[in-house]
């Protein structure tokens, strides 16, 4: 973790937490994390119906974060800010981190319309609510730098990069970009258990 308002929200959420796998939603005070409030984003799920699938919208977005994107994120859906092919990882990694009580830090990065680069620094951590231990995401979006044009020329989608997994004693690591050190997404179907990934099956 590089940027300090990742790092101040993980060792918050961590203190937070004590000996659970993640704190309730009422454990978190904002003042506390003030200086990662720009940055900081809670996530809740969305209501899956027949017709519309399920996923995470934002519930609260800090003022930082809605400056890159130029509006307001507040009711959008999280996998609206990410590329088309990052959206299945992106998917993986929010359901590994609700089903699973596991943290995540991952790379992004965004370009500007005038093509103007910029890195982010992703972090995702559980939330309980209601007794409910997949019900919301804590998060942090904060940009590795703070360009001329930051606030003035919304970022689009985002790319997702290397994601590590946090809590376990064996962490996971992926990296989209580097195919040819052997790290890959995610699978479907696969969760995070104890540091490895598990699918569910049986014996014929």
């Amino acid at each position: 973790m590089k940027h300090p308002s990742v790092r101040e929200l993980y060792h918050y959420w961590n203190a937070q937490r004590g000996l659970r796998a993640a704190p309730e939603r009422s454990d978190i005070e904002p003042g506390a994390i003030r200086r990662a409030l720009a940055d900081t984003f809670i996530l809740a799920p969305n209501i899956a119906t027949e017709h519309a699938a399920s996923g995470h919208s934002f519930r609260i977005a800090g003022t930082r974060l809605c400056a890159a994107f130029g509006r307001e994120l507040r009711g959008t859906a999280f996998i609206n800010l990410w590329d088309q092919e990052s959206t299945r990882r992106i998917n993986d990694l929010a359901g590994a981190v609700t089903r699973e009580s596991v943290g995540a830090v991952a790379g992004a990065r965004g370009c500007s319309a005038d093509g103007e680069v910029l890195d982010f620094e992703l972090v995702l951590l559980p939330l309980r609510h209601q007794t409910a231990t997949d019900a919301r995401v804590l998060g942090a979006l904060a940009p590795q730098d703070l360009p001329y044009w930051f606030g003035m020329s919304p970022v689009g989608k985002l790319a997702l990069g290397t994601i590590r997994y946090l809590g376990h004693e064996d962490m996971q690591h992926v990296d989209a970009a580097e195919p040819d050190q052997g790290r890959k997404p995610l699978p479907t179907g696969g969760r995070i258990r104890h540091g490895l990934i598990v699918y569910d099956g049986g014996q014929s």
